[in-house]
């Protein structure tokens, strides 16, 4: 058979002047090739489609003290900004672990890290959720120094097949590894209404919890389902209608942000998985050995000050962070999704 040229396949024009869709931004999603267009977008404060800005790496790279020759742990590896930033510290010497319990933007992640020079010899990439740091620790040993970022990447938000978000139209997924466990659309399958008014009040605070829930399992009693990103966005503004016009569409953007984000929290099991870390992290620290943790909302930096504050007391930890550390103002004007951060630390004793 004759050897056919591959007929050149042209990018889908896209409507307007900008790109609006996140497949179409072919630009934003290669920045080895478009670096301009990439820190154009950041220059005006927005995030690059397929990207992640790493927050309080000043913050971050003060506190751990990072020397050549030590052995560190980044527990939540994402885009991979912070181990990047934390390699750069060892100056070729030592070793840094990096775990992620994504197994589509892991792999991304590590090639991306090994064609800035970071191979095997100084980093090691584990898909594995942070849960499971005793294992890593009992192949690697204890850590010097360990970083946990507690919030989902950018790039899991603003890709629409993932489901993270309410303003992009795709399936209503919301894992973190979509090779395990169910979906949030099959929750809701399963679910109470009192057990999702709960799950809504626990993980997000969210006021309208009673509305919301009785709405949207409303909607699935009557067979319409809630399988997409848009018809859970759609049952929450039929929810809130009774709030006056002038003040509804705030409402429904915040009860979309916490909706969303009390199933993620309920479908990938994120309490008792930071439950689970939190116990197993003084003993895979070295003696000194220090951690930074950033969290994004109550509920997290609720259990992340409980823990410290126990394990100080029982002189697990030497010093704890006794007030949180906030991204500067600068920073959160660079980039609006640091505003919600808090970081705090421990030492071993």
């Amino acid at each position: 058979m004759e050897n056919q040229e591959k007929q050149h396949k042209r990018r889908v024009r896209y409507s307007g002047k900008y790109p609006r869709n996140y497949k179409e931004k072919y630009k934003e999603l290669q920045p080895e090739k478009y670096a301009d267009t990439i820190q154009k977008v950041i220059r005006k404060g927005g995030t690059p489609a397929g990207m992640h800005i790493s927050i309080c790496v000043k913050e971050i790279l003060e506190f751990l003290q990072i020397q050549p020759g030590q052995k560190g742990l980044d527990a939540t590896l994402g885009y991979g900004g912070h181990t990047q930033e934390m390699l750069k510290c060892l100056q070729g010497q030592g070793h840094i672990y990096a775990l992620d319990v994504d197994p589509i933007e892991s792999k991304k992640t590590k090639a991306r890290l090994e064609g800035l020079g970071y191979g095997e010899k100084i980093l090691t990439v584990i898909q594995t959720n942070f849960a499971n740091i005793d294992q890593v620790s009992q192949q690697a040993g204890k850590f010097d120094f360990v970083l946990a970022d507690l919030g989902i990447s950018s790039m899991q938000v603003d890709n629409p097949d993932r489901g993270f978000s309410y303003k992009t139209e795709g399936p209503l997924d919301l894992r973190l590894n979509p090779e395990k466990g169910i979906s949030a659309a099959e929750r809701l399958k399963e679910i109470t209404r009192e057990e999702l008014q709960g799950m809504l009040i626990e993980n997000a605070d969210e006021p309208y919890a009673e509305e919301i829930s009785r709405e949207i399992l409303s909607q699935i009693r009557r067979n319409k389902g809630i399988e997409t990103t848009t018809q859970l966005r759609q049952a929450i503004e039929q929810a809130l209608t009774f709030i006056p016009e002038k003040e509804r569409k705030e409402a429904v953007k915040k009860s979309c942000q916490r909706t969303f984000q009390a199933l993620r929290i309920d479908v990938n099991h994120e309490y008792e998985v930071l439950y689970e870390f939190l116990e197993k992290l003084p003993y895979i620290l070295n003696p000194g050995g220090r951690v930074a943790i950033l969290t994004f909302h109550s509920g997290e930096d609720r259990l992340v000050k409980k823990s410290l504050k126990e394990w100080k007391r029982q002189g697990i930890y030497s010093e704890i962070a006794n007030e949180v550390i906030r991204p500067s103002a600068e920073e959160c004007r660079r980039n609006s999704r640091a505003r919600s951060t808090k970081m705090r630390w421990a030492i071993k004793a």
